[in-house]
C-alpha cells in the first residue's frame, strides 16, 4: 500500500518538517541563477511585489526566463532524493509507487489522455473564438522552447508531485494515521502555494477552486492507484502542452508558444468545469482501466501499519 510505506516508528512527523525545510533550501539554491541574473540586469528597488513579479516575467527573453525558472526544480529534486533516502531512510521508489518498479505505461497513458484533451479543447476554443488568439509561432524560438520544455518541465511537474502526492502525503499519514487528512491537507497546501501566480490577480480568488480541486483530483488518483504515476503523467501533460500551445501576458509562464491568448481573462465555467465535470470523467476512465475498488477505504480509511522490514511492494 503506497501511503503506508512511510509508516515507521522512527519516521516522526518532525522529520517531515525538517525535510520540507531542506527541500525549500535546495529550491532556493536553484533560484540563485535567476536571482543573480535579475540583480545584474537591475530591478527598480521601489517596485511593489506585484509589479516586481510582472517585471520578472517580462525582463528577459521568454526562453531564457523559462530556463532560469526551471533550474530550481532540478536542484529541488536532488533535495527530495536526499531527504527521502538519508533523512527518512526510504527508497525513492517508496515515494513513487507501491509496485515493484515504476509503471511507465501508467505515466504515458495519463500523459496522452490529458494532452489529447488539452489540444482538442484548445482547438475548439480557437475555432469558436478566433479573435481571442493571435498566431505567435516563430520556428527558431519555438524549437528552443520545445527543447527546454521537454528536458526541464518534467522536473518542475515531477518535483511538485513528489513533494505533495509522495512526500507530504506520506508525512501527513504518519501524523494522522488516516487517509482523508493527507488528501485534504496536500490539496489545500498545493492550492495555496499558487497564490503568487499572476492568474490569481487577474481572475480573483475563485481560481483557487481550480487549484485546490486539481490538487484533490491528483491526490485521489494517487490514493486509488497506489502510486503517483498517473499524477506524474497528468501534471507533465498539463504544463508541457500548455507551454507549447498557448501563452498570454498574464500567466505564470511566458513562452514562444504557437498561439497567444489576447482575451481579457474571466473566471467562470472554465475554472469550475474541470473540477465538477472533467475530473470526474477522468476518474471514471482511470477506475475502469485500472479496476479501482473500495473507494471509501482507500480515500478515508485508517492507516494500517505494515511490517517495516518488508520491501513495501504490496500493490497489484
Amino acid at each position: 500500500m503506497f501511503i503506508e510505506q512511510a509508516i515507521k516508528t522512527e519516521n516522526h512527523f518532525w522529520k517531515y518538517i525538517v525535510g520540507s525545510i531542506i527541500i525549500i533550501l535546495a529550491s532556493s539554491i536553484g533560484q540563485l541563477p535567476l536571482v543573480f541574473a535579475v540583480s545584474y540586469d537591475r530591478l527598480d528597488e521601489n517596485e511593489s511585489i506585484g509589479s516586481l513579479s510582472q517585471s520578472l516575467m517580462n525582463q528577459f527573453e521568454p526562453n531564457l526566463t523559462l530556463f532560469l525558472m526551471l533550474i530550481s526544480f532540478v536542484v529541488a529534486m536532488v533535495g527530495i532524493y536526499f531527504v527521502v533516502t538519508k533523512l527518512h531512510h526510504q527508497t525513492f521508489l517508496s515515494v513513487t509507487t507501491s509496485r515493484k518498479s515504476v509503471d511507465w505505461k501508467r505515466i504515458f497513458f495519463s500523459f496522452g489522455l490529458w494532452a489529447l484533451f488539452t489540444i482538442i479543447t484548445t482547438l475548439i476554443s480557437y475555432k469558436m473564438n478566433p479573435t481571442d488568439f493571435v498566431w505567435n509561432f516563430k520556428p527558431i524560438p519555438f524549437a528552443i522552447l520545445v527543447f527546454i520544455s521537454v528536458v526541464l518541465l518534467p522536473f518542475q511537474t515531477s518535483t511538485e508531485e513528489y513533494i505533495f502526492r509522495g512526500y507530504l502525503m506520506q508525512g501527513f499519514a504518519n501524523l494522522a494515521k488516516n487517509k482523508w487528512f493527507p488528501l485534504l491537507m496536500t490539496s489545500l497546501i498545493f492550492g495555496g502555494l499558487h497564490a503568487a501566480n499572476p492568474e490569481v490577480a487577474k481572475m480573483g480568488n475563485i481560481i483557487f477552486v481550480y487549484y485546490i480541486g486539481t490538487g484533490l483530483f491528483l491526490g485521489i488518483i494517487t490514493l486509488m492507484d497506489e502510486g503517483i504515476e498517473l499524477a506524474l503523467g497528468f501534471h507533465a501533460a498539463n504544463n508541457l502542452v500548455s507551454a507549447l500551445l498557448v501563452t498570454s501576458d498574464w500567466t505564470a509562464f511566458q513562452t514562444h508558444s504557437i498561439l497567444k491568448d489576447i482575451a481579457e481573462p474571466e473566471a467562470g465555467l472554465d475554472v469550475i468545469l474541470p473540477v465538477i465535470v472533467v475530473y470526474p470523467i477522468l476518474l471514471y476512465i482511470f477506475s475502469k482501466k485500472y479496476n479501482w475498488t473500495n473507494w471509501k477505504e482507500k480515500l478515508t480509511g485508517k492507516i494500517v501499519k505494515i511490517d517495516t522490514h518488508n520491501t513495501f511492494n504490496t500493490a497489484k
